[in-house]
């Protein structure tokens, strides 16, 4: 038996995939929905290549990464590996081909300007997802909820796009029900616009979020533990 801290480390990854699944199924079951109607998107900022490995050897086929760079290199290292790649993390203009080329689909299209180099770049149909501040809170990125109708209508317009719905971050807070009206306001939007995919809910806040209609949820510190 291999007792080493990577081997350990490594059995606490596939654990914590194991307990948040079952979070996730409780979660379903209490809005009447099913498990297979969520995603699973472990987050993997920080995180290394065999804590990757261990996670797609749970299970996990979607992975998602925060920054460009950091994401070129682990995905190049993980190409062996079936799995989705997710951009969760703001996107520059500068880097919107390399992203492209890394990304299956990208969950931050914050602004018109950003959403016309996708389109201007992709070579097929690139996914996007549109961000929405549902908050309102000047820390965070997207289309406040007031314009995000207006501005999913033009891109959706755009070619070489497939808008396939929303993504919000909710305030962090100690107590997960503080985010539940801004998760039922992102969800009520999608409805509006006939939008099907619904990214939201992080660690903190997921069970709320696959209550009020998340279709993705991005996991990393219940999977993979604190970042360094």
């Amino acid at each position: 038996m291999n007792d080493s801290p990577r081997s350990k480390a490594m059995t606490a990854i596939a654990a914590n995939v194991c307990a948040v699944r079952v979070r996730i199924a409780r979660a379903a079951e209490r809005s009447g929905r099913s498990m297979e109607d969520i995603t699973l998107v472990a987050a993997t900022k920080s995180v290394d290549v065999p804590a990757v490995r261990e996670a797609a050897a749970a299970g996990v086929s979607h992975f998602g990464e925060n920054r460009v760079l950091e994401a070129r290199a682990k995905v190049d290292a993980l190409r062996d590996l079936r799995v989705v790649w997710h951009l969760i993390g703001h996107l520059q203009r500068n880097k919107v081909k390399t992203a492209l080329g890394i990304f299956d689909i990208i969950h931050s299209v914050d602004s018109l300007r950003l959403a016309e180099q996708i389109s201007r770049c992709a070579e097929g149909d690139a996914a996007v997802l549109l961000q929405v501040n549902v908050s309102g809170e000047a820390t965070k990125g997207g289309f406040p909820l007031s314009q995000a109708a207006k501005a999913a209508e033009r891109i959706a317009g755009l070619p070489h796009l497939e808008l396939r719905g929303l993504t919000t971050i909710a305030p962090i807070t100690e107590d997960a029900e503080a985010a539940r009206p801004f998760f039922r306001r992102l969800r009520r939007l999608a409805e509006s616009l006939g939008l099907c995919e619904l990214s939201m809910g992080m660690t903190s806040d997921f069970e709320v979020a696959v209550e009020e209609g998340a279709t993705m949820v991005r996991i990393g510190r219940a999977i993979f533990g604190e970042r360094r």
